[in-house]
């Protein structure tokens, strides 16, 4: 019987705790991705990409069992979150000038024919809308610091505040990157109190306070 993997167990990088914050050398990572922009609670886009990345993810799963005689659990969503004013996110929180980037990690042993085939499968069947905006990257992000969120997202702005401002000068890192999130509950079926969110923070060392664009 093929032994399937769960990353969530088998990789440090999806480990956190609330109330900790742990500084996490994350390894290079490869994921299904799709681009937005805007308030993900009323952007047709946001839920348009959820809906297109899981077919194709399950897709690949099956296929790297099938063909590759390698099984593993579909990791759990995750986002890159940014804007131009880092105060979108921690202070005024207005989602509609926030840019997306959500994700599903895949194994390394996944090749892009086999995602091109996938994407295939899923657009003979019944073709997503943002099946078009699929693509297959690898994100570095080497140090980060991160935690445990567990409650709405609308509650994440006190964290985020201690995060940016004290933890990381702090432990002598500047932010770098952008903000990642793990959502280890699905948060179309568990209530907002209960979510539990891996909060992400790529850090490089320096004081000086760093940015959230794409090539901070």
């Amino acid at each position: 019987m093929t032994t399937k993997v769960d990353f969530r167990k088998a990789l440090d990088a999806y480990q956190a705790q609330q109330g900790r914050f742990r500084v996490v050398d994350v390894p290079d990572l490869t994921y299904l991705m799709i681009d937005g922009h805007g308030d993900p609670n009323t952007s047709a886009a946001f839920g348009e990409a959820v809906r297109t990345l899981y077919p194709v993810a399950y897709k690949l799963k099956f296929a790297s069992r099938r063909e590759l005689g390698r099984d593993y659990v579909v990791p759990p969503l995750e986002g890159l979150w940014w804007a131009e004013e880092m105060a979108s996110f921690t202070a005024a929180r207005d989602k509609s000038r926030w840019d997306w980037t959500l994700m599903l990690m895949v194994p390394a042993w996944i090749s892009h024919p086999l995602v091109s085939t996938a994407i295939e499968q899923v657009r003979a069947k019944d073709a997503p809308a943002r099946l078009p905006d699929v693509r297959l990257e690898t994100l570095s992000e080497g140090r980060c610091v991160q935690t445990l969120h567990v409650g709405s997202f609308d509650d994440e702005a006190d964290v985020l505040a201690h995060l940016h401002h004290e933890v990381i000068p702090e432990l002598g890192f500047r932010m770098t990157g952008i903000h990642h999130e793990i959502y280890l509950s699905d948060f179309r079926r568990v209530t907002p109190e209960r979510r539990r969110t891996i909060l992400r923070q790529p850090v490089t060392v320096g004081a000086v306070h760093g940015g959230w664009g794409r090539g901070a």
